[in-house]
């Protein structure tokens, strides 16, 4: 049996993962669907203080609560940079860190610089305005390849704005995370932001998946999302 902790992206909370933990849980698996502080269930806590580092020992701290161990850690889109941060502080307790269409980076990289040049300057753009300077507003569920209607409602009630901070803050690495093996999957059906961090894990050597689905792989494609979970662990 493995633990899962399922890490969400921008705007969105742990209840993303409804579709999937049922899947891992029916397998014999314990699953863990945390919310990061300041969006969703926890909006409430938001501040412009909330960042990168935050996130991160939001993970450390529920996982060393319960003791958890052989941990499966998987995080989908801007989680890729928590996930990481993660394994870096606490490697002895993960057996494999999954990126889902997300951030791979490095010490001294923030999110945003590792977003295109184009997006990036939207993001710059949409917080600046509407964000009042610190909150990156929910972008459209269209452009992250979401076309079912009864899907983009589902989402659209629930995303909440994200702190800019998590996206400014740079990872800080000693390097220990290189000792937990890492895994890749891509979501090939929309934009593909997250293709040159496909292209990054490959040349790394990691194993390099694809589902053919938009980016919210999790709400879009969630049996074939956990069957490559269940493949990986």
């Amino acid at each position: 049996m493995s633990t899962f902790v399922l890490l969400h992206g921008a705007w969105h909370g742990g209840w993303a993962w409804d579709r999937v933990a049922p899947l891992l849980r029916a397998a014999g698996h314990e699953v863990y669907t945390p919310t990061f502080t300041g969006v969703s269930d926890r909006a409430h806590l938001l501040n412009p203080l909330v960042g990168l580092n935050t996130h991160i020992q939001d993970v450390v701290a529920l996982i060393e609560a319960h003791d958890a161990r052989d941990v499966l850690l998987v995080g989908h889109s801007y989680a890729g940079h928590v996930i990481t941060g993660v394994a870096d502080r606490i490697p002895e307790r993960l057996t494999r860190r999954v990126y889902l269409d997300a951030f791979v980076g490095d010490d001294g990289d923030a999110a945003i610089d590792l977003q295109p040049e184009k997006i990036a300057g939207h993001y710059r753009e949409s917080v600046a305005g509407p964000g009042f300077g610190w909150l990156i507003p929910v972008r459209s569920l269209q452009v992250l390849g979401v076309t079912e209607q009864s899907d983009v409602d589902w989402l659209s009630a629930r995303l909440t704005p994200h702190p800019w901070l998590t996206y400014t803050e740079p990872l800080r690495l000693t390097g220990a995370v290189d000792k937990v093996p890492a895994a890749f999957i891509e979501c090939t059906d929309w934009m593909r932001v997250f293709r040159p961090h496909a292209e990054r894990a490959a040349a790394r050597g990691w194993p390099v998946h694809a589902i053919a689905t938009g980016h919210e792989a999790m709400v879009t494609a969630p049996q074939e999302l956990a069957d490559l979970l269940l493949a990986v662990a």
